[in-house]
């Protein structure tokens, strides 16, 4: 696939079309109008969630979790604000890239949300009206999850077969980035200026929390690699912190009655204090912008209750948003892409253990076959 783009694109740039950078995540509502499909598509997707009458549950949840969710949403600004970082660490990451990039220039940024506009097919669309002909898929969870990545790599594949049948785009993949030293390095650096917020006298002392998305056990059991990856991560921006800090791998976000990867996030910061921690600093480490698991659960929701847990001082780091260090990151990776130096992973090719879904095989033969 990368001779192909390198053959393909040589030359100038004036009159080629693009090359598709295509940054991948679960979106998020961007209106109070957005919440209810939003909710509907996420709760309908069998590769996140498995539910028995999963067509009919579906709705009901939807239905019945919309005016919730649309509170916390509205004590944000009324929507989640994932679709305007994804444009701009899109358009900044492209523009970098022409000029690490040269030979495959111009490039050009899309987003494929799963649950929120645009959508796969929106994309997929886009891409068909601009002339594309090269495309990565950039998947914007840097830890592999079936639940995540999976089901986004599910869909682009499905959606591709209804809407580009004759394979007009060759496609490669950027799978999982989790340990990348430029990623380490911008969170490293995040964590340095929210330590800078604490009072002199304790910040040596501060527990370092990187709190994720956590996942139901029947998936972790299933074979999926994401609680040892987001561990991974955690440990390479340790080592580029150097700074002695203790540091703990916490979960958020669970949701009903099934037992979730733990520990949780909430219980972790009422119980920490109880042990002697009285300042932390929360690190989302499998986020790459802000969203409602940062700017409700984690500022409105944990973080006013600090003082009745025990805390002296609890915060939360910036998220990577655009900040520079995490577009050199996402520029770097792509041009590895490009360049053959950064292909699939090879745990790409391996499914979890005890996988069901057939849609990750094909998913698999697809990418083998870019």
């Amino acid at each position: 696939m990368h001779m192909m783009l390198r053959r393909g694109l040589s030359g100038t740039a004036a009159g080629r079309p693009p090359t598709a950078l295509v940054l991948m995540n679960l979106g998020g509502p961007a209106t109070q109008e957005d919440v209810h499909p939003f909710l509907l598509r996420l709760f309908s997707d069998s590769d996140l969630i498995q539910i028995p009458f999963q067509s009919m549950s579906s709705r009901f949840i939807a239905r019945r979790r919309t005016p919730s969710v649309q509170g916390h949403y509205a004590k944000i600004g009324g929507g989640s604000p994932i679709g305007m970082w994804t444009e701009k660490q899109g358009r900044a990451a492209a523009s970098q890239l022409d000029t690490l990039c040269p030979s495959s220039s111009p490039h050009k940024a899309y987003t494929a949300f799963r649950y929120a506009t645009p959508l796969t097919a929106d994309m997929i669309a886009q891409l068909k009206a601009d002339g594309v002909r090269r495309a990565i898929a950039f998947t914007q969870y840097p830890q592999y999850s079936c639940s995540t990545t999976g089901s986004s790599l599910n869909e682009l594949v499905r959606q591709l077969r209804v809407h580009d049948p004759e394979g007009s785009i060759s496609w490669s993949l950027i799978d999982r980035w989790g340990q990348d030293r430029l990623l380490a390095k911008a969170f490293a650096q995040l964590i340095r200026d929210g330590l800078e917020r604490f009072p002199a006298d304790v910040r040596d002392s501060v527990v370092v929390l990187f709190s994720a998305h956590s996942l139901p056990m029947s998936v972790v059991n299933r074979g999926d690699t994401y609680p040892t990856e987001v561990a991974q991560t955690a440990q390479r921006v340790m080592e580029e912190l150097g700074a002695g800090h203790v540091h703990r791998v916490i979960w958020q976000s669970a949701v009903g009655p099934r037992a979730w990867l733990g520990p949780a996030t909430e219980a972790s910061l009422k119980g920490l204090p109880r042990v002697g921690v009285r300042n932390a600093l929360l690190v989302p480490i499998a986020f790459t912008s802000d969203h409602i698991e940062t700017l409700f659960e984690l500022d409105l929701d944990y973080i006013p209750k600090a003082k009745e847990w025990g805390f002296d001082n609890l915060r939360r780091t910036e998220s990577l948003n655009d900040h520079p260090a995490f577009i050199e990151c996402l520029a770097s990776l792509a041009a590895r892409h490009i360049e053959g130096t950064h292909d699939t992973s090879k745990d790409f090719a391996v499914r979890c253990a005890n996988c069901t879904n057939s849609a990750c095989d094909d998913t698999r033969h697809f990418f083998a076959k870019a």
